[in-house]
C-alpha cells in the first residue's frame, strides 16, 4: 500500500494468535499481554491448546491458540470473536474462522499456505478464504518464513529462523497497535538470558516484523488503545495459577507460618507447584510426591506439625484425595486443597475447562464429612480466594477446597500487586499456657465449635489425634452411638458457623428487576459482561455471583427470594442450582447449562437472559 496509514482509537480489541502446537503461540500471546499490562491496559486472556503433546504438523487437531481482549477500560472476557487473527498455517485459519468478526484483520504466513499445507488442513480448493466464506476480512499475506531466513542469514541457521516466525508475527502486531518494542525486548532478554544467540536472533526478528508493517503500510489503519488512570501501584500480568500460589504465600506471611505444598503434577494445576517451588527464598517448602494420595498425606503431616499446608490437583486427583480429606475433617486440622477443574469425567479433556467438580468438592467423601468450599472468580481473584481459603482453614481448623478452573488458571489479567496491610490478620486458635490443666485435643471454643490447636512440641500439650471417632469431652477413641451423633453434628456446625466470618453476598444491577442472574466461580467475567450488555439494551436485570459456596453467605436466601425469576448459569448440568435448591426451601430456578469445555459465548448468554426478561 502506498497511502499513509491512519491511526484509529479503540476502546478494546480482541486478538488471537494461532498455529501449530510448536509454533510458540502461547509465548507470543503471553508477551503481548504482558506488554499491554505494563502499558496500563486492561486485559483478559484465554490460552486454548490441544491435549495432544504434538499432533501431526499442520493438522486441525494440533491447532494451538492464545486469545486476549485488550481494553482502555475494564474488560471482563477474552471476547467472543476476534478483531485480529494471526494464523500461522491453514489449519489455524480453518479452526478459527468461526471466531472472526466480518471486518477483522487476518495475518498469514504465505510460506505455510502452500498446496500441501492446504491439503493437510482438509481444504478442497486453493483459496481458503473464499472456501470459508471470509470475503470481508482484511488479509495481510506476508512471506514470514522466508523473511525470517533472510533476516538471520549469517547469524543463525534455518532451524532458528523457523522457530522465530512467532516473534516476527509479534513484531508485526506491535506495529499494528502502535506498541513500543522496548518492553518486549526486555521480556525477551529475561526469558533468553542464558541463551544469548537465541536472544540476538529473536531481537532481530522482532524488529524485522515491526519494520515490515511500517514500511509496506500493511493495513489501511493501525490502532491505539489508550489507558485510563489506575490506582497507584505496580501492575503486572498474572495468571490464576500464579495468583493462587501468591495468595498462599501472603496468607502464610499474615499467619507467621511457612507454606508447605505436597503435590503431584496434573494438568492444569501443575504451575501452582512450579511457582511455589521457585519461592524458596520466602521459606516455601514443596514436596513433589509419587502420586496424588502421597501429595495430600504429606500436606496433612505438615499441617499437623504447624505449617500452612496445601495440596493442588484437578478433578481426577481430587477423587483420589477424598479419603485423606476425610482424615483432615475428622482430625480437624487446617488444609487448603486447590482443585483446578478440567473437563471430565475420568481423563476427559485435560486442557479444557468446566465447573463439574462442585458436587465432588461438597460431598465426594465417605461419611458425613463437611468441608468449606470456595470458588475463585477470575485470574486475579485467585489471589484473594487462596488467601481467604487459607484464613478459613487456619482459623477454623478445617480442610478448605478452593475451586478454580482451567480457564482462569491459565488465563491472565492485569493485576495490581496488593498491599498486605490491606488484608486482615490470620489468627489460628492456638492453645494458651493457662489451658494446660484439663486440656484435651478436641476442647472447643463454643462460639464457633473450633477446637484449640496445640502444635506438636508445645510443652504440656502432648496429644494424639487421628481418623477414629473421639469422645466429645475426653478426646479418647469412642464408638458410642450418641457420641458419634454429637460429634457429627458438631463438625457440621463448625462449617455452618463459618458463615458468621465471611462477607454477605452482594447484588449489582437494577434494584427493581424481576430477574436475577446467578453464577459462581470462574464464569464471573462472562456473566458480568452479559448482564451489562442486557442493561445497555434497556432491560432490567440484577446479578449476583458466588465465591463462598459452603457455607453460603448468610443473606443468600433473602436475596434469592426477592426475585420473581432466578436464572442460574453454570458450566455443568445444574450442580449449583441443585445445591441452592437443597439449601433454600421452595426454590426452583431457571437454568442455563453448557458443558463444552470452552468459555461461555457472551452473545448467547445475552439472548438467554433477554428471553427470560421478556417472557
Amino acid at each position: 500500500m502506498t497511502q499513509d496509514t491512519k491511526i484509529k482509537e479503540l476502546e478494546s480489541v480482541v486478538i488471537r494468535f494461532s498455529g501449530d502446537s510448536g509454533d510458540g503461540m502461547q509465548l507470543v500471546g503471553t508477551l503481548f499481554s504482558n506488554l499491554s499490562a505494563e502499558l496500563g491496559n486492561e486485559i483478559i486472556t484465554f490460552p486454548d491448546y490441544p491435549a495432544e503433546i504434538r499432533a501431526p504438523h499442520g493438522t486441525l487437531s494440533g491447532v494451538s491458540g492464545y486469545q486476549m481482549q485488550v481494553g482502555a477500560k475494564k474488560v471482563f472476557t477474552p471476547g467472543d470473536k476476534a478483531d485480529v487473527l494471526i494464523a500461522m498455517n491453514p489449519a489455524a485459519l480453518k479452526v478459527n474462522a468461526q471466531f472472526l468478526k466480518p471486518d477483522s484483520v487476518v495475518i498469514i504466513d504465505t510460506d505455510s499456505f502452500q498446496a500441501a499445507d492446504l491439503e493437510r488442513a482438509l481444504f478442497l480448493t486453493d483459496d481458503p478464504f473464499k472456501e470459508l466464506g471470509l470475503t470481508s476480512v482484511q488479509v495481510v499475506a506476508a512471506s514470514i518464513t522466508q523473511m525470517c531466513k533472510d533476516c538471520l542469514e549469517g547469524v543463525a541457521d534455518n532451524k532458528q529462523a523457523l522457530k522465530s516466525r512467532n516473534i516476527f508475527a509479534l513484531g508485526l502486531v506491535c506495529w499494528l497497535f502502535n506498541r513500543p518494542l522496548e518492553i518486549v525486548e526486555k521480556l525477551l532478554s529475561e526469558k533468553f538470558k542464558k541463551k544469548p544467540a537465541v536472544l540476538q536472533a529473536n531481537l532481530l526478528i522482532l524488529q524485522a516484523g515491526f519494520n515490515y508493517g511500517h514500511n509496506i503500510h500493511a493495513t489501511v489503519s493501525t490502532y491505539r488503545i489508550e489507558t485510563t488512570p489506575h490506582k497507584k501501584g505496580f501492575y503486572t500480568d498474572v495468571n490464576g495459577n500464579k495468583a493462587t500460589a501468591y495468595g498462599l504465600i501472603a496468607a502464610a506471611e499474615k499467619a507467621g507460618l511457612q507454606v508447605f505444598l505436597g503435590s503431584y503434577p496434573i494438568t492444569p494445576a501443575t504451575d501452582i507447584m512450579q511457582e511455589l517451588t521457585a519461592r524458596k527464598e520466602l521459606g516455601v517448602k514443596v514436596m513433589q510426591t509419587e502420586d496424588e494420595i502421597a501429595g495430600i498425606c504429606t500436606a496433612i503431616g505438615a499441617s499437623f506439625a504447624g505449617s500452612l499446608a496445601a495440596t493442588n490437583t484437578s478433578g481426577p486427583g481430587l477423587a483420589l484425595k477424598s479419603e485423606a480429606i476425610g482424615l483432615a475433617v475428622i482430625a480437624e486440622i487446617p488444609l487448603v486443597v486447590v482443585d483446578v477443574q478440567r473437563s471430565g469425567p475420568s481423563t476427559g479433556m485435560p486442557t479444557k475447562s468446566e465447573q463439574t467438580d462442585l458436587m465432588q468438592a461438597l460431598y465426594g467423601r465417605n461419611g458425613e464429612s463437611p468441608a468449606a468450599v470456595i470458588a475463585a472468580l477470575s485470574p486475579t481473584d485467585c489471589f484473594d480466594s487462596a488467601f481467604w481459603a487459607a484464613k478459613i482453614a487456619l482459623e477454623h481448623l478445617t480442610p478448605v477446597i478452593l475451586l478454580t478452573d482451567g480457564y482462569i488458571a491459565n488465563g491472565s489479567s492485569a493485576w495490581r500487586i496488593p498491599d498486605l496491610e490491606e488484608y486482615p490478620e490470620i489468627k489460628p486458635p492456638y492453645v494458651t499456657p493457662e489451658m494446660e490443666k484439663g486440656w484435651t485435643p478436641y476442647k472447643r471454643n463454643l462460639e464457633n465449635d473450633v477446637r484449640y490447636w496445640a502444635v506438636p512440641g508445645t510443652e504440656g500439650f502432648s496429644h494424639r489425634i487421628g481418623g477414629l471417632e473421639k469422645e466429645y469431652h475426653l478426646s479418647t477413641i469412642c464408638t458410642d452411638p450418641d457420641n458419634h451423633q454429637k460429634m457429627t453434628e458438631t463438625r457440621q456446625a463448625k462449617i455452618d458457623k463459618i458463615a458468621n466470618y465471611i462477607p454477605l453476598q452482594e447484588v449489582s444491577g437494577d434494584e427493581d428487576a424481576d430477574v436475577l442472574v446467578v453464577g459462581w466461580g470462574g464464569t464471573y467475567g462472562h456473566l458480568s459482561e452479559a448482564v451489562q450488555d442486557v442493561r445497555k439494551l434497556g432491560k432490567k436485570v440484577a446479578f449476583t455471583h458466588f465465591r463462598y459456596i459452603n457455607p453460603l453467605p448468610k443473606n443468600t436466601g433473602e436475596i434469592i427470594r426477592k426475585y420473581k425469576k432466578v436464572l442460574v448459569i453454570e458450566q455443568n448440568l445444574g450442580q449449583f442450582a441443585n445445591f441452592l435448591r437443597s439449601k433454600i426451601g421452595g426454590f426452583n430456578p431457571y437454568q442455563f447449562n453448557r458443558v463444552k469445555g470452552q468459555p461461555f459465548i457472551v452473545a448467547r448468554l445475552v439472548e438467554e437472559i433477554i428471553k427470560l426478561v421478556e417472557n
